[in-house]
């Protein structure tokens, strides 16, 4: 089991102040003032190429220390190297991997924000195991934008993991938190950037040796993270597309979680997959009555539809802030970290290597979809929308996998495969948005209003799944990118 664990829990100021109040840690082993400044060139070829570079004084000592967090981090004996300073600017030497990829003159790296932060650390005995607390409160500035910090960080130094989910539990029950996702370095670059309105999915960073059980928690983590980068946007803007990427990234955890099935056999995945259907509900709720609004509706049925939507966002958001919401991370993170899944499963499956079991996968999903949808005209409404269920999550399984198959050939292959199925994808929604909006109108109340029919979808049915047929026998012919 792996046991290099870190927990980032995101702390308002005013919980905070309660939490050290709290007393729950007793008095702290250290207290430190950092400061960090981030180096990198203009263009910022580092931080782009996966690497970060900052100078990080305490007191008198300075400390430069270059991560390497890209899709290329594997490819090294160790993701960080440090080295004591005795000024304020960097050094790149042949002892850090910066000499070999890029060509750098001294004067090519130049500030681009600093972090400040008070840190208090707590050495902790939780049930015998060893954690190390850090609580950082400070600031992150890029000329005059700046941003708070407030966080605790929880690092497994030795013993069980459970037990650091243990404290971080004991932690909620003082102060809510949510888990973050960002490190320092990414809040700092990104606050130079305007702020993003919506987080697309991420490519998912695999390896062909890597073992099938680490290969599900990197893409399950991918899909936590997609989640929570959206949910913070979500809170912030209370915009549609933001809650259309909540909605995609649960929709692509729960996808990992089926494609997965016979890996995760256990009682956890099943009841963590109930509850994330369940938070889905909710955000599509909200959803079905954003895609109304894009429909022009004229302006009275636009107020009876955004008084509609109002009610379903304070549903989600009591959903985010109610116990059940706020459990179902954590216990994911716990799962995935320390979950019967990672032993229980047969050895030859559980240790094989992820290409092998990938090429299954996509085989599997590629003939589930040929078999619902071999007769789009012939089925039921409720049979098309299954074939619809199969074409999605085939093509996350195309996504998360494509790594794996990153050749000349495969990525040409994946590229056509990947267009294909967006093509079938459109011509699926566009059914579904014929067979849905009524229903969407009906749950609202909204049925018998005299312009309602304005935001129904009026097409020719048989065209429509005449031309979703054409897509999908189109996704099934094309050539297979994992073979």
């Amino acid at each position: 089991m792996n046991t290099e664990i870190e927990l980032k829990l995101e702390l308002s100021p005013e919980d905070l102040d309660r939490f050290a109040a709290s007393g729950l840690l007793g008095e702290p082993a250290r207290t430190e003032q950092q400061r960090s400044v981030y180096f990198d060139t203009r263009g910022r070829d580092l931080y782009q190429s996966g690497f970060t570079l900052r100078i990080r004084t305490v007191g008198a000592a300075r400390t430069q220390t270059i991560k390497a967090t890209g899709p290329g981090a594997s490819v090294f004996a160790r993701p960080e190297w440090e080295q004591p300073l005795s000024a304020d600017e960097p050094v790149v030497d042949h002892t850090t991997p910066l000499a070999a990829a890029f060509d750098l003159e001294p004067d090519d790296l130049e500030p681009h924000f600093t972090v400040e932060v008070e840190r208090r650390t707590w050495e902790v005995d939780q049930d015998g195991t060893q954690i190390e607390v850090a609580l950082d409160r400070g600031m992150i500035a890029s000329g005059n934008r700046q941003t708070a910090v407030g966080e605790i960080e929880l690092e497994l130094k030795d013993g069980d993991p459970k037990a650091l989910f243990t404290l971080a539990r004991r932690i909620e029950a003082i102060v809510p938190f949510r888990l973050g996702v960002l490190s320092k370095a990414e809040r700092g670059f990104r606050l130079i950037d305007a702020r993003p309105i919506v987080f697309k999915a991420e490519p998912v960073v695999l390896d062909r040796e890597m073992r099938v059980t680490k290969s599900f928690r990197t893409i399950a983590l991918a899909c936590l993270r997609h989640y929570r980068l959206n949910e913070d946007v979500l809170r912030e803007r209370k915009n549609p597309e933001a809650l259309h990427q909540v909605r995609v990234a649960l929709r692509r955890l729960r996808s990992a979680i089926s494609l997965y099935k016979d890996v995760l056999g256990d009682e956890e995945s099943a009841r963590i997959n109930g509850e994330l259907k369940w938070l889905a509900g909710v955000f599509g709720k909200a959803r079905d009555v954003d895609v109304l609004l894009t429909r022009d509706p004229e302006p009275e049925l636009r107020d009876r539809l955004k008084t509609a939507r109002a009610a379903r966002y304070v549903e989600v958001f009591e959903a985010l802030d109610g116990a059940r919401g706020r459990a179902l991370l954590l216990d994911i993170q716990q799962w995935l970290h320390c979950g019967d899944y990672l032993s229980t499963p047969p050895a030859e499956l559980r240790d094989r290597p992820v290409a092998d079991f990938a090429e299954a996968v996509l085989d599997r999903a590629r003939r589930k979809l040929k078999k619902h949808g071999r007769a789009l005209a012939k089925v039921s409404d409720e049979e098309r929308h299954e074939a619809r269920k199969d074409a999605k999550k085939l093509r996350y399984a195309a996504e998360f996998f494509a790594a794996l198959f990153d050749d000349k050939r495969g990525t040409r292959r994946h590229k056509r495969f990947i267009d294909a199925m967006a093509g079938l994808q459109d011509r699926l929604g566009t059914l579904n948005d014929l067979v849905s909006g009524p229903l969407v109108l009906g749950e609202i109340g909204l049925e018998d209003h005299p312009d309602a029919e304005t935001l129904v979808v009026h097409a020719d049915k048989d065209k429509l799944i005449d031309h979703a047929q054409s897509a999908l026998d189109d996704v099934i012919d094309a050539k297979r990118f994992w073979r």
